[in-house]
């Protein structure tokens, strides 16, 4: 089906209604056959009025060929619905017109005379509607309950990028020590030693002694990612050093952090910027004791999404899980460090809460890009929805032009 523009371009149809030339077409065999479909028949006249309808809605493919095989399409799409029974109602068919003629600011009527002056039937303006209207509802018909929208599909698609332009991607190492308050001493003590790091091998010598990351077996070693995926606080400190230097240490809840960058790079990727970032924060007592880790352990196998956290929560004190949307500028400094090394539905259990005394089970939900932000989240899946409508309608037509005899003129 050919793909007309939203805006219908009003100025467009205004200029057909002052300069578009009156009368019909000039005189040929218009009613001779361009092509049979099946049983049906396509005229000549039928090709000549999709066209110029087409070049008025300033379509694409506007020209003799597409138009034919739009029409050979419309014939095939004409039979299923009727074999399946399906018959609009007047009010539905109207309805469908005044819609349509309202793209261009234009009243059924005003929109009808327009086509009349260029020589547009309204019966070529009727067939087109009510063709798309009427195949659109067997579609939803047939296959709209074969139509899901998972909640991880809607996270995807708020996470999505459209923006463009080069995007500066760090390679860094990073080392976490827990600091509560009988240790605080000594932490800073060893944070300035390892500051003075001056090679990748002897930050990770570190890393694998005294960090409480994930990262800790790689030597603290992150893969390659987006600078702009960083805490906001973090960004130019790590801009400001040179391959090999570390930071100075960064004091954050209960610890200390510090990062070496190892490379630098700018890359043709897409820049990314989010709005909101979804997460939970489970909040488990015994710190980072082995048995409260092995607890998280325990816990991260039998959870998917962050939902499946409020089960586990129940029976358990008031503020046990928190569950927040914020702006990334917003979000604690350490959240922020772990939550940008997570895909949705990975778990940091790096950080800690009260002192040491309870280990924080840390979960991205989820995070909307910076042009999402005003997108609600039923509005994403029906865009979903209707993507997936649209490829059961392509491959449908494709089914009945296979099984039809078309025989073009």
């Amino acid at each position: 089906m050919f793909k007309i523009s939203p805006a219908l371009a009003a100025t467009a149809l205004a200029l057909v209604i002052l300069t578009a030339p009156a009368g019909p077409v000039a005189a040929q065999n218009l009613f001779a056959p361009a092509a049979t479909v099946n049983e049906s028949v396509v005229t000549e006249f039928e090709v000549q009025q999709r066209v110029q309808f087409l070049q008025i809605l300033n379509a694409s493919g506007a020209g003799r060929g597409a138009a034919l095989e739009s029409l050979i399409d419309e014939r095939l799409r004409n039979e299923a619905i009727r074999d399946a029974g399906l018959a609009l109602n007047e009010q539905a068919i109207n309805e469908g017109l005044e819609e349509f003629a309202g793209r261009a600011n234009l009243t059924r009527d005003e929109f009808t005379q327009a086509l009349a002056r260029a020589g547009v039937a309204p019966e070529t303006f009727r067939d087109f509607v009510v063709n798309g209207i009427a195949w659109r509802e067997l579609i939803r018909a047939r296959y709209g309950a074969r139509v899901d929208v998972s909640e991880a599909e809607i996270d995807r698609a708020l996470a999505s990028q459209g923006s463009s332009g080069s995007n500066i991607r760090v390679l860094v190492s990073e080392i976490i020590i827990p600091a509560p308050p009988p240790e605080a001493a000594r932490v800073a003590a060893l944070a300035e030693e390892i500051a003075t790091s001056t090679t990748p091998a002897q930050f990770s010598a570190y890393a694998r002694a005294h960090s409480a990351t994930a990262s800790r077996d790689a030597g603290g070693h992150l893969p390659w990612q987006a600078l702009s995926n960083l805490p906001p606080a973090l960004q130019p400190l790590i801009l400001a050093l040179g391959p090999g230097q570390v930071t100075d240490p960064l004091n954050i809840p209960n610890a200390v952090a510090l990062f070496q960058l190892r490379d630098i790079e700018e890359s043709g990727a897409p820049q990314r910027s989010y709005s909101a970032i979804d997460y939970a924060a489970y909040y488990m007592a015994g710190g980072r004791s082995t048995e409260t880790l092995q607890q998280a352990a325990n816990l991260r196998a039998q959870i998917d999404v962050c939902d499946d956290l409020y089960t586990f929560a129940k029976g358990q004190p008031d503020g046990a899980l928190e569950r927040e949307t914020k702006p990334p500028a917003d979000l604690p400094s350490d959240f922020a460090l772990e939550l940008s090394k997570l895909d949705p539905g990975e778990v940091s259990t790096a950080l800690t809460r009260s002192d040491g005394q309870a280990l924080v089970f840390l979960m991205l939900c989820g995070r909307t890009a910076e042009q999402n932000a005003e997108v609600s989240r039923e509005d994403v899946a029906n865009a979903i929805r209707q993507r997936r409508l649209s490829g059961f309608a392509d491959s449908l037509l494709s089914e009945l032009r296979a099984d039809a005899r078309i025989a073009v003129k």
